[in-house]
């Protein structure tokens, strides 16, 4: 039900055009619905479609999840715009909307900023924020990635993340949430055809294990995308 790095990544950091629009699309897939640390759905995965457009520093986009073995349907909404603080900073703000259906219907409002530096590109540290109106609360991310090229075509990339909640999932107690690592590749078999897969494993926080309980668990789940841009 909340935005995810992995979910909209290929498509929502496309490179820009200083004129004319641009145009993607993509299509994936999750073994689990995992987002803040948890598993949203009691069983099977999600599918995903997604779209967006983008217009010198502006990108709009559309994405909506599907489950495989459940019923429950998401769709958010939204804009962002890129920000050039500097050659080795990439920095992005926006704000979404978030329509869920299922078992219980569910909507909300969120506002998100990442900044990521890039000087090194085995080493590239990031920050990602998101504020729920809804909830009233904020989830900050901390991530490294380290990129490693493998010929021209293929890109792995193990990349390693620590959460915080500060009462966006659960009011019941404030800091670490959840830690996720794992690994992503990237096969680019044209200028503007990408195919993507990732594993990741999740460790359960002081965050997670107060909010669920005995229920707390870690969790392992992988993934597959294919983005393409026109």
């Amino acid at each position: 039900m909340k935005r995810t790095a992995i979910a909209l990544i290929a498509f929502m950091a496309l490179p820009v055009m200083a004129a004319a629009p641009e145009f993607a699309m993509e299509l994936g897939w999750d073994s689990k619905y995992v987002s803040e640390g948890r598993n949203n759905l009691p069983q099977g995965g999600i599918a995903w479609a997604g779209a967006s457009a983008t217009v010198g520093d502006v990108s709009a986009f559309a994405l909506v999840g599907r489950a495989d073995s459940e019923h429950f349907t998401e769709w958010n909404f939204g804009v962002e715009y890129q920000l050039h603080l500097h050659e080795t900073l990439e920095a992005i703000v926006g704000v979404q909307r978030i329509e869920a259906y299922g078992d219980l219907r569910c909507s909300d409002n969120e506002l998100f900023a990442e900044l990521a530096w890039t000087r090194w590109d085995y080493l590239v540290p990031s920050i990602a924020y998101t504020y729920n109106t809804e909830a009233g609360g904020y989830f900050v991310e901390l991530s490294l990635h380290s990129n490693w090229h493998l010929g021209e075509q293929v890109t792995l990339s193990p990349y390693l993340t620590q959460g915080f909640d500060f009462q966006y999932v659960t009011e019941a107690h404030n800091g670490a949430n959840h830690l996720q690592f794992g690994l992503e590749a990237a096969w680019a078999f044209a200028d503007n055809l990408t195919a993507s897969a990732h594993v990741s494993r999740v460790i359960a926080g002081k965050d997670i294990e107060v909010d669920m309980g005995d229920e707390a668990r870690d969790e392992t789940f992988a993934g597959v995308r294919l983005a393409w841009a026109f």
